[in-house]
C-alpha cells in the first residue's frame, strides 16, 4: 500500500537514496513514538559520529537460538558488530542521549564473547587457536618454498607459462603448459582459459595432508567455542531480540540525520493545527525546483488553470511534505513550515483504467472515493476529478460527495472544469488556487493566486505545441460564444469574490492594528506617569533630607559643627538629580547623518533603522545611532573627510542568543564596510546549529556580501564563515 503511494507521490529514488544509508535492508519507517524520535533526531544532528557497520538482518539467527540451535562464527560475529557499535555510542558520554543509551545494559557475559572476535571477524584470544594458527602458517611457508622451488627447477622450466603461485579452488598451484607429466608428477586441479593447466606437486603432499590436518583440528575447536558461545547468547535472547530492535531504530534515524546533514535538508513534525504552512518546499524528483510556498487552512483546496501550469506537480508537493512529516523524512523546506498531523493519505491520481481489472475510468474513480467514505482525519488528493465521463454531470456528482467527505478529512483537488470550482466556491471551507499564465510569451508561470479560477487556456497550448493555426481557428469558431461569456462570468464572479474578501481581512487587519496601538499607548502613558510619580516621590525624599540636614546646623552648638552640617547639607542636595526628559531624535529622507566618524544621507526610514548611504555604500544603521549632522559655518570652505573607522576583522558570537548575534553581525558588517575592509571573519561555532543557519540566511540576503563561505580548518572550519564584502 504505501509502495504504491511512494510511486504515485514520484518518491521512489528519494526513499532508494535513504536506504542506501541504512545499514542493513529495512521499511523506512520508525517505530515507536514520533516526538521522542524527533527528539532523537535533533539531538543526534549536532552530534559528530561514525556511521553503523553494516549487518545483516538476524531474525533468523534469533529464532535458531530460541529452538537451541548452535550458531556459526560468521552470525555470532553480526550480533558482535552491533553489540560493538552500542558499546561505542555509550562511551560517547551525550548527556543529552543518556536516557536512551542507559537503558541499554550489556551483559558482561555478552561483553566477554564481543572481546573474543576482531575487526574481520576472526576468533581471537585462545591458546590453542593461536598455536594452531602458528602451525599453518609455518606449514604454508614451507609448502610456498617448495613450490618456488619447482619453479626454479631446470627441468621444469621449459613447461612453465609463468613464475607466478596461482591459487585455483581454495591451493596454491603452478601453471604449467601440456606435457609437465614427463618431468613432474603433479595433480591437476584445473585448467586455464587458454588451455594451461592447475597443477600441485605430489611431491608435497606430506606438507598438504599436515595443513589440512592443522585445518580439521582448528575447526573443531571453533566448533566447540561456537557451542559456547551459543549456549550463553541463548540465555540472553530476549536482550538480543531488545538491542537487534534498538539497533533497527537508530539505523532509521541515524541514516535520515545523514541525508539531511549530506543535503542541507530539515524535518519537520507534524503539527495538531489545522493550517498548512509550506515555505520554500521543493519535491524530491524536481532538480530544477521552483520552491512551493502554500498558506491552506480549510477543508478543500481547489487547484484549476492552465494545463502544464503545474497544478499535477503543486498537487504531488502537498501531499509529499504531509507524508514526508509523517514518517519523520528530511524535506528542502524552510524549518518554520507547519505541516498538520493526518491518520493517512490517500492520492487518487492514475487512471484506473487498464485490460486486467476490465474497468472504466470513471468506475474506478468512483471506487477510489468509495474507500474514503466514513473515514477520518485522510489527506486526499484528486487529480483531474472529472476525469473519465460528463464534466456537468461530474460536478454536481462531486460537489456532493466532496461536501460529505470534507466534514471529516481534508481534500485537494486540481480540474480544468470550472463548474465545479464554482459551485463548491460558495462553501466557506473551501479555498480556490489559480494557475498563472503569461500570456504575453504564452508560457505557465508554475505561480499560483488565491481566491480566482483560472483559465484553462487550451487553445493557447495547442499553439504552443505547435497545433496548426487554422485548426484552433476552426475550434474556436466551434466553441460557443455562450459558453466563452459563462467562463469569463465565473472567472470573473470568482475574482470579485476574492478581492471583496481580500478587502475585508486587510480592514479587520487595520483594526487590529489599531486596538493593539491603543492598548499599547494606553499602557504606555501608565507606565510613564507610574514614572513620574516615582521621580517626584524619590525627590520630595532628598529634599527633605537635605532641610533637615540644613535645620540641624541651625541648632549648632558651635560655628565648627554649624559648619559640618551645612557640607552635609550641600552634599546631599548636589546628589539630588532633576529628570530630564529624553530628546528623541527625528528624521526623515533626505537628512544629512553622522554614524560614529562617518557622514551619510537617509534614502529610506523602515520602522527603528534608517537606509543610509555612506560614500556609494548603502547601510541599514539603527536610528538610536544616529546623530543630525550640520557643517560648521566658516568662511573659507573647507572639505569634510571622516576618519577611518577602526574595526576588528574578526567577529566572536559565541554564547550570544540569535536575535542579538543578528544585531551584532549586521553592525559588524556596516562598520567593516565603512572601514573599507574586503574580507572579514564571523566565528558562530557549531553548537545546535540555530546560530550558524541564523548567520547564513543573513549573510545570503546581506547586500554589503559579495560572497562568503565556510572558513579553513586552521581558522574554524565549519564554526566560522569567511565573508567578502
Amino acid at each position: 500500500m504505501k509502495e504504491n503511494m511512494i510511486q504515485k507521490l514520484d518518491l521512489e529514488d528519494y526513499i532508494k537514496k535513504l536506504n542506501s544509508l541504512f545499514a542493513r535492508e529495512k521499511d523506512y519507517i520508525i517505530e515507536g513514538d514520533i516526538r521522542k524520535n524527533f527528539e532523537y533526531i535533533k539531538k543526534l544532528s549536532n552530534k559528530d559520529f561514525k556511521s553503523p557497520p553494516t549487518v545483516k538482518n538476524l531474525d533468523t539467527e534469533i529464532i535458531h537460538l530460541k529452538k537451541f540451535g548452535d550458531l556459526s562464527h560468521s552470525q555470532i560475529f553480526e550480533f558482535v558488530k552491533i553489540i560493538n557499535y552500542f558499546i561505542y555510542l555509550k562511551t560517547r558520554n551525550w548527556q543529552d542521549l543518556a536516557e536512551w543509551f542507559e537503558k541499554i545494559q550489556i551483559p558482561d557475559e555478552i561483553i566477554k564473547i564481543t572481546k573474543h572476535y576482531n575487526e574481520k571477524g576472526e576468533v581471537v584470544g585462545f591458546e590453542d587457536i593461536d598455536i594452531i594458527n602458528q602451525k599453518i602458517k609455518e606449514v604454508k611457508s614451507q609448502i610456498r618454498q617448495q613450490l618456488y622451488k619447482y619453479i626454479n627447477s631446470k627441468k621444469l622450466e621449459p613447461f612453465l607459462v609463468d613464475r607466478q603461485i596461482h591459487l585455483q579452488s581454495g591451493e596454491e598451484t603452478l601453471l604449467l603448459r601440456g606435457g609437465f607429466n614427463k618431468v613432474l608428477d603433479a595433480e591437476i586441479l584445473g585448467r586455464s582459459a587458454t588451455g594451461f593447466f592447475y597443477v600441485f606437486p605430489r611431491g608435497i603432499e606430506k606438507l598438504k595432508k599436515e595443513l589440512d590436518n592443522l585445518e580439521s583440528k582448528k575447526q573443531e575447536i571453533l566448533y566447540e567455542i561456537a557451542k559456547t558461545f551459543s549456549n550463553t547468547l541463548r540465555k540472553w535472547v530476549k536482550f538480543l531480540e531488545f538491542i537487534d530492535k534498538e539497533f533497527d531504530k537508530f539505523d532509521a534515524i541515524q541514516a535520515r540525520v545523514f541525508m539531511a546533514k549530506n543535503e542541507n535538508l530539515e524535518f519537520i513534525i507534524p503539527s495538531k493545527t489545522k493550517k498548512m504552512y509550506l515555505r520554500n518546499f521543493c519535491h524530491p524528483a524536481l532538480h530544477e525546483c521552483k520552491p512551493v510556498n502554500l498558506e491552506w487552512d480549510k477543508q478543500v483546496l481547489i487547484i484549476t488553470g492552465v494545463n502544464a501550469g503545474g497544478k499535477t506537480m503543486l498537487l504531488k508537493s502537498i501531499l509529499s511534505s504531509a507524508f514526508m512529516a509523517k514518517y519523520l523524512l528530511p524535506m528542502k523546506i524552510r524549518e518554520n513550515s507547519v505541516i498538520p498531523h493526518f491518520k493517512d493519505i490517500k492520492a487518487i491520481i492514475d487512471d484506473p483504467q487498464n485490460v486486467k481489472n476490465d474497468i472504466s475510468t470513471f468506475a474506478g474513480r468512483i471506487k477510489e472515493f468509495k474507500e474514503v467514505f466514513g473515514k477520518e482525519n485522510l489527506l486526499i488528493g484528486v487529480d483531474e476529478i472529472e476525469l473519465g465521463t460528463d464534466a456537468n454531470e461530474a460536478a454536481s456528482l462531486f460537489k456532493v460527495i466532496i461536501e460529505e467527505i470534507m466534514k471529516k478529512n481534508r481534500i485537494v483537488i486540481t480540474t480544468h472544469h470550472k463548474r465545479l470550482a464554482s459551485l463548491l466556491a460558495q462553501n466557506e471551507e473551501v479555498e480556490l488556487l489559480a494557475a498563472v499564465y503569461d500570456e504575453k510569451n504564452q508560457k505557465p508561470t508554475y505561480e499560483f493566486i488565491k481566491g480566482t479560477i483560472g483559465k484553462s487556456y487550451a487553445f493557447e497550448t495547442a499553439k504552443r505545441y505547435g497545433i496548426p493555426l487554422n485548426i484552433i481557428n476552426r475550434a474556436k469558431e466551434e466553441y460557443s460564444e455562450d459558453l466563452e461569456k459563462l467562463d469569463a462570468l465565473i472567472e470573473k464572479s470568482a475574482e470579485l469574490e476574492f478581492i471583496q474578501k481580500q478587502k475585508i481581512n486587510e480592514l479587520e487587519s487595520e483594526l487590529e492594528n489599531v486596538k493593539v496601538l491603543k492598548e499599547s499607548l494606553q499602557r504606555q502613558k501608565e507606565e510613564f506617569n507610574e514614572k513620574i510619580q516615582k521621580e517626584k516621590d524619590k525627590l520630595l525624599k532628598e529634599y527633605n533630607e537635605a532641610i533637615k540636614a540644613a535645620k540641624e546646623a541651625i541648632k549648632a552648638k558651635s560655628i565648627q559643627e554649624a559648619h559640618r552640617k551645612l557640607n552635609e547639607a550641600n552634599k546631599i542636595r548636589s546628589k539630588i538629580k532633576t529628570p530630564t526628559q529624553e530628546i528623541k531624535k527625528e528624521f526623515k529622507k533626505g537628512d544629512k547623518v553622522k554614524y560614529k566618524s562617518s557622514v551619510g544621507e537617509i534614502i529610506d526610514i523602515k520602522g527603528k533603522n534608517a537606509l543610509v548611504e555612506f560614500d556609494g555604500k548603502k547601510l541599514y544603521v539603527p536610528k538610536s545611532e544616529l546623530d543630525h549632522y550640520r557643517l560648521p559655518v566658516k568662511k573659507t570652505a573647507k572639505i569634510y573627510k571622516p576618519k577611518p573607522v577602526k574595526v576588528d576583522v574578526k567577529l566572536d558570537l559565541h554564547g550570544l542568543r540569535l536575535e542579538e548575534a543578528l544585531e551584532k553581525t549586521e553592525k559588524f558588517l556596516n562598520d567593516a564596510a565603512l572601514a573599507g575592509l574586503e574580507e572579514v571573519l564571523i566565528f558562530h561555532g557549531l553548537g545546535k546549529g540555530i546560530l550558524a543557519k541564523g548567520v547564513t540566511d543573513l549573510l545570503k540576503q546581506h547586500p554589503l556580501v559579495k560572497e562568503y563561505r565556510d572558513a579553513p580548518p586552521h581558522m574554524g572550519g565549519y564554526g566560522a564563515k569567511l565573508v567578502k564584502l
